[in-house]
């Protein structure tokens, strides 16, 4: 132990003596063990695990629903039940950068679940559709509130050599979210009222995560800015130990995470607008893809080629899940980049696989093995970096003044394409049919590529202090 705490010390005499000299110089050499902050991200993931589930708990539960009240065969209908939540989500997205700067993360998320908690029981209760789609709405405001939340907590808690594997973390929980309402919605078809219990469970982890977050730790980038390094300090014992808070405060206040006041104007047209346009047009890409459709309507798509939907979505949910838990294990070793290149290639090609299938050139079981494969082919290549690396990467790339407003302008973004995508899948469908609609998302796929390609940082590895620098430098080269 002695020995140990030598090499502590000397590290820190050696950042005493070059801090003033050398401003790039990488503070600890000793790495922070990362199980001291693994409970905090745990906890800060059920907040993803809400939104996955409230994202996939209508795929098997909507035509109970639209029976019971009264809406079936109501495309339109099942379309706003569907993406009622995801305009809620949008005004919690726009609001939660203030939100988050204004009360700090712990709270922030502790705000996430109250909507969460009187949205579902309103929908658990509804007897009309507008009763439902009242309670979605609520839903949806802590929905938006908690993944750009979620993203800012994990990357200024988490140390930079975990950092993206946490950032995978909160995906698994995601798909978890999924899995979860998907299994829990099975018996909807056979038992009268059931989908009113799948919107009561939702309650139980959105009460645990306000709970359990009460004795988590509070970002200690937020306590800077609100000028309380003493908390700062001791948030940092909590999650990095003791050795490590001498430099980890250092490093952050050559970050300059000090109070301030950001206006839109500075993010969408100052010297931020070139990072805000590589944020919102990767998450613009990533819904463009069509990834929403097939979390929404896989059922109803399955259900046309005679596919039982509980096999469809289970198959689903496994997929999405492999990919999360592969991706969570490359994030810190390939790379951020590497990871979004291969998965929006590998996207392209699953919807050119549902193309041909939808074309005459095939017919039967052939189209039908083509669709299937492909959608979950689709939902793999997804998981594995167009899923779980955009809101990693920008809580990574945006600068520590600006993080948490700039997050919630990229993830407004997010949900307002989510929204349509969600209110016009089925329709498009209908009036364009499958081989145009997947030709589209396909081509956005391949546009992702190119601008993962050209635009896109890797971050692996480094410091936010480190990355802040390094997009300065490629702004002005």
């Amino acid at each position: 132990m002695r020995g140990r705490q030598r090499v502590a010390s000397r590290d820190h005499i050696l950042v005493s003596d070059k801090e003033g000299n050398a401003a790039s110089v990488r503070l600890p050499i000793v790495k922070p063990a990362w199980r001291r902050s693994l409970w905090h991200v745990v906890v800060a993931s059920v907040s993803s695990f809400l939104y996955g589930y409230h994202v996939g708990v209508v795929n098997e539960t909507l035509e109970s629903i639209s029976i019971d009240l009264s809406f079936s065969g109501n495309t339109l209908a099942e379309g706003l039940v569907v993406s009622t939540c995801l305009v809620g989500a949008f005004l919690g997205s726009l609001f939660s950068g203030w939100i988050a700067d204004g009360i700090g993360r712990r709270r922030s998320f502790q705000l996430c679940a109250l909507p969460m908690i009187i949205g579902a029981g309103m929908s658990a209760t509804a007897k009309s559709l507008w009763g439902m789609l009242l309670g979605r709405l609520f839903v949806g405001t802590g929905m938006g509130l908690g993944p750009p939340v979620a993203a800012l907590y994990v990357a200024e808690i988490s140390p930079p050599s975990v950092r993206g594997t946490y950032g995978g973390l909160t995906q698994i929980a995601t798909c978890l979210g999924l899995m979860s309402s998907l299994f829990i919605g099975f018996p909807a078809k056979g038992i009268l009222g059931w989908w009113r219990v799948c919107f009561w469970v939702s309650i139980i982890p959105a009460a645990a995560l306000a709970l359990f977050m009460e004795i988590c730790a509070e970002s200690p980038h937020w306590l800077l800015k609100r000028g309380r390094s003493v908390e700062a300090e001791a948030e940092f014992e909590k999650l990095l130990g003791a050795v490590h808070v001498k430099p980890a405060m250092a490093e952050l206040s050559k970050s300059g995470d000090e109070p301030d006041t950001v206006k839109l104007s500075d993010l969408l047209y100052g010297c931020h607008s070139r990072v805000m346009f590589i944020g919102s047009a990767l998450f613009a890409l990533q819904q463009l893809s069509g990834i929403n459709a097939v979390f929404y309507f896989s059922s109803t798509v399955f259900e046309s080629f005679g596919v039982p939907s509980y096999l469809a979505n289970t198959c689903v949910g496994i997929c999405n899940l492999l990919g999360s838990v592969v991706a969570m294990i490359l994030m810190d070793k390939l790379g951020r980049k590497v990871l979004l290149l291969g998965s929006f290639l590998g996207m392209a090609g699953s919807m050119g696989l549902q193309v041909i299938a939808a074309s005459s050139f095939v017919s039967g079981l052939g189209a039908m093995y083509l669709s299937v494969g492909g959608m979950l082919l689709f939902v793999l290549s997804f998981a594995l970096g167009a899923g779980p690396v955009p809101c990693l990467l920008m809580s990574e790339i945006l600068p520590g003044r600006i993080r948490a407003k700039a997050m919630a302008i990229c993830l407004a973004v997010h949900w307002v394409i989510n929204f349509f995508v969600g209110l016009l899948f089925l329709r498009l469908l209908e009036q364009i049919g499958p081989q145009l609609l997947y030709t589209f998302f396909g081509s956005c796929s391949l546009l992702a590529v190119l601008f993962v390609k050209k635009f896109v940082l890797e971050t692996k590895g480094k410091s936010l202090h480190e990355i802040e620098i390094a997009l300065l430098t490629q702004g002005t080269s």
